[in-house]
Parts: C-alpha cells; sequence; structure tokens
C-alpha cells in the first residue's frame, strides 16, 4: 500500500503537463499572432539579418585599421615579412575612396533589406488570415458539435418512442432498427465535429506560439468586416498594396542595379593606404643601407585601373539583364493575376452572402415547422417521434447555416487580404 502513491505520481504529473485552454475573440488572436507568431518571427529575423548586410557591405568604406608585430631574426640582407620590412611594431590602414562597383553592392543590400521588409509584411498578412481562418473553423466547429450533440438526444428520444410503438404492435421492427441506424450516425457525427474542433483548437494554438498540447477556444461573436465599396475600388486597392508586385519591383530595382555593378568593372578604383612600422636596429639595416631609420610612416593612394577586364562583365551583364526580363513578365503576370483574384474575391463575398441568406431562410422554415407540430402535438394530431425527427431536421438547418456564415466570413477575409486591409480590419 505504500507504493500505491509512488504509483499515482506519474499520473499526477502527466496532469500537470497538460495543455492548457485559452477562450480569445478574434481581435486578441489577431494581436497575439502579430506579437509571438513563429512564421512571423522568422521573417522579422530575416529583415534584421538583411539590414545588417547594409553594414557589411558599407564595411570596406571605412577605415581597416591592423596593429601587431613583424619582429623576425635577420640573418643577412633584411628582406620584407608581408610586404614590410622587419620591424617591432607596425599599423597599417586601409579604406575604399572611389570603388563603384562596392557602391552600387551597398545600394543592392539596401534594396534587399527594403524587400526583407515587404516579405515580413506579407508573412504578418498571411499569419492574420491564417489565424482568423482557423478561429472561424474552430467556431463553426464548436457550434456544430453542440448542435450535433442535441441531435444526439433528440435521436435517443426518437429511439425510446420507436421502441415503445414496436412493443405495442404499431411498428414494424425495422423502424427500430431504422431509428438506432439514425442514432448511430448521429454519435459518429458528433464524435467527428468534436474532433474537428480540437485539432482546430490546438492548431490555432501553435499558429499563436504556444505549444501543441495547448487550446485555444474561440469566443463565439458575430464578425463585421468593412468591405471596399464596390468592384473597381477593390481592384485599385489590391494592385496598389500587393506586396507581392512591391516584392517583384524591389527585385528588378536588385537586378537594376547588379547590372551597373558589372559595368562598373570597367572602372578604376581609389584606395586610400596607410602604414607605420617602428624597425629594430638588431636588424642589419646599418650594414646594406646608408641611413637608418627606426620610426617610418607611408600614406598614400592606391589606383588600380582594368586595362584588359575580360570578356566575364559582358557575359555577366546579358544574364543579369535577362533576369530582369523575366521579373519584368512575372510582374506583368503577377498584376493581372491580383486583378483577377480580386474580382473573384469580390464576387464570391456576395455569392457566399446569397448563401448565407437562403441557409437563414431555410431554417426559419425548419424552426416554424417545429412550432407547427409541438402546436399539433397537444391537439394529439403528432406523435413524439415527428416532433423529434422535425427538431433533426431543425438541427440540421442549423449546421447548414453555420456552414454558411463561417463560408461567408472567410470569404470576406480572403478580400481583405488581397486589397491589403486584413489586419487592419482584424484590429
Amino acid at each position: 500500500m505504500r507504493i500505491f502513491p509512488v504509483l499515482l505520481l506519474p499520473v499526477a504529473l502527466s496532469g500537470l503537463v497538460l495543455g492548457e485552454t485559452r477562450t480569445m475573440t478574434l481581435t486578441q488572436a489577431a494581436e497575439l499572432a502579430l506579437q509571438q507568431n513563429p512564421d512571423l518571427t522568422l521573417a522579422r529575423l530575416d529583415e534584421q539579418k538583411a539590414a545588417q548586410a547594409v553594414r557589411e557591405a558599407r564595411d570596406p568604406f571605412w577605415p581597416q585599421v591592423v596593429a601587431g608585430s613583424g619582429l623576425a631574426y635577420t640573418n643577412g640582407y633584411p628582406m620584407s615579412i608581408e610586404g614590410s620590412g622587419p620591424s617591432i611594431f607596425q599599423v597599417s590602414a586601409r579604406q575604399f575612396v572611389f570603388n563603384r562597383a562596392q557602391t552600387l553592392a551597398v545600394a543592392q543590400a539596401r534594396e534587399n533589406a527594403r524587400a526583407a521588409g515587404v516579405r515580413t509584411g506579407e508573412a504578418r498578412d498571411d499569419a492574420a488570415f491564417r489565424v482568423a481562418d482557423l478561429f472561424l473553423t474552430a467556431e463553426r466547429c464548436a457550434r456544430a458539435s453542440r448542435v450535433a450533440r442535441t441531435q444526439v438526444e433528440n435521436l435517443e428520444k426518437v429511439l425510446n418512442s420507436v421502441r415503445i410503438r414496436v412493443s405495442e404492435g404499431h411498428e414494424l421492427p425495422i423502424e427500430e432498427r431504422r431509428a438506432e441506424l439514425n442514432l448511430a450516425r448521429a454519435r459518429q457525427r458528433a464524435a467527428a465535429l468534436e474532433a474537428d474542433q480540437e485539432f482546430a483548437e490546438r492548431s490555432l494554438a501553435t499558429v499563436l506560439g504556444f505549444s501543441a498540447e495547448d487550446r485555444v477556444r474561440a469566443a463565439e461573436q458575430n464578425h463585421a468586416f468593412p468591405l471596399p465599396e464596390s468592384e473597381e475600388a477593390a481592384v485599385d486597392a489590391a494592385l496598389s498594396s500587393s506586396k507581392e508586385s512591391r516584392r517583384l519591383e524591389s527585385a528588378m530595382q536588385v537586378k537594376t542595379l547588379e547590372i551597373r555593378q558589372h559595368r562598373a568593372a570597367r572602372l578604376p578604383r581609389l584606395d586610400l593606404v596607410a602604414q607605420y612600422g617602428m624597425f629594430s636596429k638588431f636588424n642589419n639595416y646599418e650594414d646594406f643601407f646608408r641611413k637608418f631609420q627606426r620610426n617610418n610612416g607611408q600614406i598614400g593612394v592606391s589606383i588600380q585601373v582594368p586595362v584588359l577586364p575580360g570578356p566575364g562583365i559582358g557575359a555577366r551583364v546579358a544574364q543579369a539583364e535577362a533576369g530582369l526580363a523575366r521579373l519584368r513578365a512575372e510582374l506583368q503576370a503577377a498584376r493581372n493575376r491580383i486583378e483577377l483574384d480580386t474580382r473573384r474575391s469580390y464576387q464570391m463575398v456576395h455569392q457566399s452572402e446569397m448563401a448565407r441568406q437562403v441557409a437563414r431562410l431555410d431554417l426559419d422554415l425548419a424552426r416554424e415547422q417545429v412550432s407547427l407540430l409541438l402546436a399539433r402535438m397537444e391537439e394529439g394530431r403528432a406523435s413524439l417521434q415527428q416532433v423529434e425527427e422535425a427538431r433533426f431536421s431543425e438541427n440540421e438547418k442549423w449546421i447548414a447555416f453555420y456552414e454558411a456564415q463561417a463560408a461567408a466570413d472567410r470569404a470576406k477575409l480572403e478580400l481583405l487580404l488581397r486589397t491589403g486591409t486584413l489586419v487592419s480590419a482584424l484590429r
């Protein structure tokens, strides 16, 4: 009996590490995703990396100073060590003064940093849409699961009623088996909806930066998303705010700078160089030179002029020009696709809204049918089985209405994503 608490200890500890369930509104989930979404975090890190690449490209234009010693034992003529005479202490400095190719490389790095910022914006929009989509899915599954459990309860009542009528000889035994089949189907559907709800809530938790053991439950609410006034307004907003177009335009600018950089390889280079060395008296200088000076310095300019750069520059320029032409074609295709997709999304919003209205009318009709059968049952003109079957049909209409409502909201989210106003709408 003393071992029994020890055996229960792992079970108790496993209960402590189970995930936490958090209930959030869509606005709260979107704000949290913008702070700690994993994909968005990675995009921000890439943006920081691109910003540091600009500093790296500018580095040669800053003085590069190296201090050290070239101290060495000399036997015979004092030869140079790495281009300088043997010295107790030496300092060398180098800096780009005019290097057109490197200047254009700095411009490319800045443009790449700007493109990284655009990619971060894309990741932010994608994270917001992913969170909103999972939120709507979790919300729909929760509502449908609740209705499915009500269906199971109604069909259990129908089965009990059918069994009584079969035992009294008012129904055939096949009706009991049919009622059992309907109940089994309803239980299977309820279990599937509960599993879908759990998966959606866990997926929402991971997108928000939580553990896969956690769950984020959607607080049920009515969503009102601001939409563009017209289809043309939606297309204009999508084309002006498209991050894909901006990313391709940035890539074109980088290619243009690359072409100029390759052509700049034919230009001369101008570097500032300086060095200082403190020589030792024990390196045989007095034996080979008329005058020995211990402190020595030099400052000047290194000029390099390409005389025969070779055919590689022309080949690299041609390759970059081909890449630029490809990017132009991709940009044109992207703008056409953006316009078509935006028009389609705008039409889908209206179609899904019409489908939601039809589902609502169908639901209202089913509810009126239940009320009518309840009134007839009080008068003795309808049975409990008929009422429960009508309630089952009403629950089916509720599930269809929830699905149509979620589809309408999802269509609005897709339109807002294409017009670049999704994040502001969710806030």
